[in-house]
């Protein structure tokens, strides 16, 4: 008998659980209120819809932080074209954009047996902090982050390759 009562019991509790799961707390939209106060009218500029948030630009004189998100897009922008493994096309890019060659570091695109990296760093020293990027087959999407400089005053670890160019 319980067998029995418990069936519909659960397709009760269901319904009452599905029911209160709309009520998230929310406070609905704010209407029209009355006021005694003048109101002041929106201009014909003004639209409801949010703005979209600002492109990354390039933060001259700040840190690493601030020039991240703009690092990254340069970084994007490189990857998504046809020299997705070559060094020299990210550090073009990076003082193309604006940021110091003389502060940058890449490893070499190609082995010590003439194939191709599996992944490629390079670097932008700003202050005591460093923008690095990897990139690479083997890596998949590029990753970029802000990490502490070295004592020796670069950013990469390991051999790197002159920018002569």
């Amino acid at each position: 008998m319980s067998r029995l009562l418990g069936r519909p019991l659960a397709a009760l509790t269901l319904v009452a659980v599905l029911g209160l799961a709309g009520c998230t707390g929310e406070s609905p939209a704010p209407g029209p209120v009355e006021s005694d106060t003048p109101s002041v009218s929106a201009s014909p500029s003004s639209t409801s819809t949010p703005s979209a948030p600002a492109a990354p630009a390039l933060v001259p004189g700040g840190t690493a932080a601030q020039n991240l998100p703009f690092f990254t897009q340069v970084v994007s922008g490189v990857w998504s074209g046809p020299d997705q493994v070559a060094g020299r096309a990210y550090i073009d890019a990076l003082v193309a954009a604006g940021f110091d060659k003389a502060a940058m570091q890449v490893t070499p695109d190609r082995t010590t047996v003439d194939n191709p990296a599996e992944s490629i760093e390079f670097s932008v020293r700003i202050g005591d902090q460093c923008l690095v990027g990897q990139v690479g087959p083997s890596i998949g999407n590029p990753v970029t982050a802000v990490l502490p400089g070295l004592s020796s005053g670069g950013c990469l670890i390991g051999q790197t390759r002159a920018i002569d160019w």
